[in-house]
């Protein structure tokens, strides 16, 4: 993020450039993207099972809780959706890159960093359980957050170097040195604060005589930012014959360029003087890039302060689109994803890549489906009523561009969405659908029936109906122990439940606090170096990327199903940890017997996923290795059917466990409806 170089020089002069503060009793304004990678990556987070998110979410609570002993009030403010002028493409994809290449050590042992898949969404669960003050902005929060800071009067916290250019009344202070878990006592008030260093614009202009602040943005440009990567700069840098710096090359360019432009007295003279070493021919273009670029580093016309007192969100850019009212006050909300925005504005959607396994199809692959169900109801957006037909859809299905993980590389590929029936097609109008409507469309797209989640408690109906999705996929290549070790850790949050029930103290709260203690025994040994799975990594992942774009549908219907707590939902660790101790020897029963409740629910999650599960899940592996070679043999059959004896079934791997083993009888095939053509 940021200015290439900038941070690590002005860290190394931090004498120079940083004041310390003793922070306490303010409102700070949070750069939301930089504080939950901060906390992800540096908290000693397991990080190759695909999100350990209760110990993420434990760490976000914490953190806000220090903010709070110092009575500090945080304002935090996320990024949105890609710049609709799409400057910052080129850096996305060098980022996705990057990303593949962390991903696939992490995968073979090696070190990186890679936020889990769902790590933003569990960031703002968290928010919301605080009663944290945030806002999703429609594209880059930079601008947003400056304007916010100086209206306030207030200081801003992140990772990003862009804040050293930013003028910002009350500055800026890093994370790197932001001692949340160190908190201080104030002698004469017994009062909290916690020790912070901010950034001094005015010493940085000072150090380097006194230049003017007004050509920071241009030396950001020179630079090299997030939105400008011109090899045409490296010409001008490279005749420019800037001063040398005695650190050596790592701060030349930084050091140089600053020194340089501390002569001129504004940017204009700068910026002709920048083009006077460039070839005349395309000098127009390159002065065009340059001004638009240093209009980043200017005030925003968005005014979080509205939002923040009355709810009110007014984007420019959003407006200029025409987007309907309440996608805006959604996706401001962050009730809505920067998917969707994307997706809606760009047609273009980037699937982030997971530690799974590099050599076969990324995992997002599984859930391309949903995403079709999704590109189509976001289809008509215009608000030029006579845009759209009134009888018929898209003659032609609109292409979406995703960019996906092909091998260790990046590709773009092209997804048509689906179509859906005429009164589907005005997205303005999709929030008064009623709930029954809604609710139809989303168990369609996942290919599940309704009546298998009635006895399902509300808050795990999405998950179960999204694992339904999971199973029945040609992709997924899930084996019986993944589908336990998935549902056993889908029961820490009633586990929890029963622990914290005021007034639980008796033998259903002991068998509760056993079995979780149990899990947390078994998430703990599952860390230390351990041996990653690619096999089991990647069916993971894939259910989490059913998972993802389930919830985005359900965001994108007005929640027709009720959000999970994914704080509790799924914990890495846990979950392979599990998989390792069925395939061993501990049965799902034997582990459930402490807790008689927890031990009904999972029967109920059992049967509720068992009759959208291939019949091969449920036979011994002798039989179903005998199967498949079976199936080799009768190449072109379409028969999926499997009678298995009931004695054959009672075990697996001589192992007793009456949830795992239950016979499907019948496989129902998946039915085109109504709703979706």
């Amino acid at each position: 993020m940021g200015i290439r170089g900038l941070m690590s020089f002005v860290e190394d002069y931090s004498n120079e450039f940083f004041t310390d503060l003793k922070l306490r009793d303010t409102k700070i304004i949070i750069d939301g993207y930089s504080l939950f990678h901060r906390l992800c990556f540096n908290s000693n987070l397991e990080l190759r099972y695909g999100g350990d998110y209760d110990s993420f979410a434990n760490v976000v609570q914490k953190f806000f809780e220090s903010l709070f002993a110092c009575h500090i009030c945080p304002y935090v403010v996320l990024d949105g959706g890609c710049d609709i002028s799409d400057k910052k493409l080129t850096t996305l994809k060098d980022r996705a890159r990057e990303k593949i290449q962390a991903a696939h050590s992490l995968s073979v042992g090696g070190g990186g960093n890679v936020c889990p898949l769902l790590i933003r969404e569990v960031f703002i669960q968290v928010l919301i359980r605080l009663n944290v003050c945030f806002v999703q902005s429609f594209s880059e929060a930079d601008r947003d957050i400056m304007t916010l800071a100086n209206h306030w009067n207030c200081p801003v916290l992140s990772s990003d170097s862009d804040f050293c250019i930013f003028d910002l009344k009350s500055g800026f202070c890093p994370l790197s040195s932001f001692q949340w878990r160190n908190l201080n006592i104030v002698k004469t008030t017994q009062d909290y604060y916690i020790p912070a260093k901010c950034f001094s614009l005015d010493a940085f202009c000072h150090y380097f005589s006194n230049m003017n602040k007004a050509l920071l943005p241009l030396f950001a440009v020179l630079c090299g930012n997030d939105h400008v990567n011109l090899p045409i700069i490296e010409t001008f840098i490279s005749k420019a014959r800037l001063p040398l710096s005695s650190k050596g090359r790592r701060y030349q360019r930084v050091v140089g360029l600053l020194n340089w432009l501390s002569h001129f007295d504004d940017p204009t003279e700068a910026l002709d003087h920048v083009l006077k070493h460039l070839p005349k021919k395309g000098r127009e273009d390159v002065k065009e890039l340059l001004c638009c670029s240093m209009e980043e580093y200017q005030p925003s016309q968005v005014k979080l302060q509205d939002f923040f007192h009355c709810g009110t969100y007014v984007c420019p850019d959003a407006l200029n689109l025409g987007l309907p009212e309440w996608v805006q006050v959604a996706l401001a909300k962050g009730q809505l994803p920067p998917f969707i925005s994307d997706a809606l504005v760009l047609h273009r959607t980037f699937l982030h890549t997971q530690v799974e396994n590099m050599q076969r199809p990324n995992a997002h692959r599984i859930a391309q489906p949903i995403r079709q169900v999704i590109y189509g109801l976001l289809l008509n957006a215009s608000s030029n009523p006579e845009d759209i037909s009134q009888n018929t859809v898209p003659s032609q299905p609109l292409a979406f561009n995703e960019v996906e993980r092909v091998d260790k590389n990046i590709k773009i590929s092209v997804v048509y969405a689906k179509q859906l029936l005429k009164d589907h097609s005005d997205l303005s109008k999709l929030t008064e659908l009623p709930l029954a409507r809604r609710q139809m469309l989303l168990f369609e797209a996942l290919k599940v029936k309704q009546v298998v989640l009635e006895s399902i408690p509300p808050l795990l109906q999405l998950p179960i109906a999204v694992t339904c999705y999971w199973l029945q996929s040609t992709e997924a290549k899930a084996k019986l122990h993944h589908l336990q070790a998935l549902l056993l850790g889908m029961l820490m949050e009633p586990l929890h439940a029963i622990i914290n029930c005021p007034g639980e103290e008796g033998p259903r709260a002991g068998g509760a606090k056993t079995l979780s203690e149990e899990f947390q025994r078994v998430k703990t040994a599952t860390r230390p170096g351990a041996r990653l799975d690619l096999d089991t990594a990647h069916i993971f992942c894939q259910w989490q990327c059913c998972l993802q774009m389930g919830l985005y549908l359900n965001q994108l219907l007005s929640t027709p199903l009720p959000e999970p707590d994914l704080t509790q939902l799924y914990s890495g660790s846990l979950v392979h940890g599990l998989c390792q101790q069925l395939l061993a020897s501990t049965s799902a029963e034997s582990l459930l017997n402490m807790c008689p409740e927890a031990k009904q629910l999972y029967e109920h999650l059992f049967n509720a996923t068992r009759s959208y599960a291939p019949a091969e899940l449920f036979l011994p592996k002798t039989q179903s290795n005998s199967k498949k070679r079976r199936q080799k043999k009768k190449a072109g059959s379409q028969s999926k059917s499997q009678v298995v004896t009931t004695s054959n079934t009672r075990h697996w791997g001589d192992r007793s466990n009456r949830f795992g083993l239950l016979m499907v009888e019948s496989l129902e095939e998946p039915v085109e409806t109504s709703e979706l053509e």
